[in-house]
């Protein structure tokens, strides 16, 4: 179906950066199944664009095509894919500019933070260029017993097409967590972008073309979910990579067949405050982690449990950097917390804390809309909440944080592995055999010590257990992933 609002005034943005149309085979086409997916500045309303909706046979076209391709790419050498992403990181950083902009347009992204995603891309596909140099196998010791006077080694090989899913927050860059290790290794690419923020990927469409990469080697498609489905299904599809919610992604799991499955989800990311902390630079940090982009990221602090001996000064530290973010514009840059997504995430958030408020938790920040008509929502602090409440055990996705007294440490830890989820955690402390213990019992894919949460540099190894997902991102761990081992021995 089509996006639509009450006549919303058209708006060229950026025309030169991205085609409003899908890519096909090496091909922008205007067609479609009659319906349109319509790109809205999330914060003035104005339309971006329209791109057309594809159909079951164009999607047909573009996994034919990059079945097809699969020999061209795999043939060009390490050294040809290094340089094809290198030529791609100069563009971007040619660029850089208009592509923050766009973010803040199409996804209501403040404009630091865009600025910061896309300098966070340049780093993304230049890491790929130098993983695809030194990407490679493994001698293997077989030289005893049956094996003695033998050698064996792998050599690792694209595994083929990958059919990716990614989500409006990160609208470039978690593109090109997997678009370009596929790059690196030699994989074709079906992309499917998120229908909120699809531009971002038709821009990486137009400079695809640009570097010159491989005819249907890349293909960006809007579409609606039975056709997005039949990417997931089809059997020349080797691998699915999926992020977003995990109520999708476990259904998508579920439907995808033999393939290889990645899926990084969602998450409902906890920080403890342990006895001897910082408080003052802890509070600044988690305010920024717990509401930056309203907290639309899957590893946004939105749990936090403080050791009773500092709770009731980090609680009153936090409450006043609650109240000194800046809610609004997303173009102004002293704002923090810009727009919700759309109308619907933001009364569903809205509705949560409703909840949360009249089942007894304390309102100590924000709790109400600084411009409902745009979607603006403050930063907003709860605590004496319970782990029924939505605003606990689920994922808000969102600018609602709550903060609670624990016992110590380990009463902490237990409190964040208490979810079903477990992407991420902070962990401010100065006692290095706490470091150990919280190492060793958080139930999370990665701990960050004395920071928030939200911390990621694009080459680390980046992915969750539980209902958090499968699989690792970060280039050379994503590599692995869409590569396999082939074994000789001679």
């Amino acid at each position: 179906m089509s996006q639509s609002l009450a006549s919303p005034k058209k708006v060229q943005v950026m025309d030169h950066l991205f085609s409003p149309a899908n890519f096909i085979n090496g091909a922008w086409t205007k067609e479609g199944d009659g319906s349109f997916n319509s790109v809205v500045d999330k914060y003035h309303g104005t339309e971006l664009a329209r791109i057309p909706h594809a159909t079951a046979a164009q999607m047909e076209e573009a996994i034919a095509a990059a079945h097809a391709s699969r020999a061209v790419v795999h043939k060009l050498s390490a050294g040809d894919r290094s340089e094809k992403l290198e030529a791609l990181a100069k563009l971007i950083g040619k660029h850089a500019d208009d592509l923050a902009m766009l973010i803040v347009k199409e996804g209501g992204k403040p404009i630091g933070y865009a600025k910061g995603e896309i300098a966070r891309c340049i780093t993304t596909v230049r890491t790929a260029a130098a993983e695809a140099l030194r990407f490679t196998g493994e001698m293997t010791p077989i030289d005893f017993d049956a094996g003695t006077g033998k050698t064996a080694f792998t050599k690792r090989f694209p595994i083929g097409v990958i059919g990716a899913i990614t989500p409006f927050n990160f609208p470039l860059n978690l593109v090109l967590h997997k678009v370009a290790p596929a790059m690196a290794v030699g994989c074709p690419v079906v992309l499917k972008p998120a229908p909120q923020a699809p531009l971002s990927a038709l821009a990486l469409g137009k400079m695809m073309e640009e570097i010159g990469w491989p005819k249907g080697a890349f293909n960006v498609l809007l579409c609606g979910n039975s056709i997005a489905e039949l990417l997931v299904k089809d059997e020349r599809v080797a691998m699915l990579s999926f992020t977003g919610s995990d109520k999708v992604g476990w259904h998508l799991k579920a439907i995808c067949g033999k393939k290889k499955v990645a899926l990084e989800l969602g998450g409902n990311a906890a920080v403890i405050i342990d006895e001897g902390t910082d408080l003052a630079t802890a509070a600044k940090s988690v305010a920024m982690g717990a509401n930056l982009y309203a907290g639309q990221t899957c590893i946004s602090t939105q749990r936090i449990f403080v050791v009773q001996k500092e709770f009731e000064q980090f609680r009153d530290l936090l409450v006043k950097e609650f109240n000194a973010l800046k809610a609004g514009d997303p173009s102004d840059p002293a704002v923090s917390v810009g727009p919700i997504i759309d109308k619907g995430h933001f009364e569903r958030i809205s509705s949560w804390l409703d909840e949360a408020v009249k089942g007894g938790a304390e309102l100590l920040a924000g709790g109400k809309p600084v411009d409902a008509e745009r979607n603006v929502f403050a930063a907003t602090l709860l605590t004496g909440t319970k782990h029924s409440m939505k605003v606990d055990r689920a994922e808000v996705f969102g600018p609602i944080t709550i903060v609670e007294p624990v016992k110590d440490l380990a009463a902490g830890i237990a409190r964040v592995n208490d979810s079903n989820y477990g992407l991420q955690a902070g962990v401010f402390t100065n006692n290095f055999a706490h470091v150990k213990m919280a190492h060793e019992e958080l139930e999370v894919g990665g701990i960050i010590i004395n920071g928030i949460p939200g911390f990621r540099v694009d080459s680390m190894p980046y992915g969750g257990i539980k209902d958090s997902g499968l699989g690792r991102e970060g280039l050379k761990y994503a590599m692995e992933e869409m590569s396999e081992p082939r074994l000789i021995v001679y």
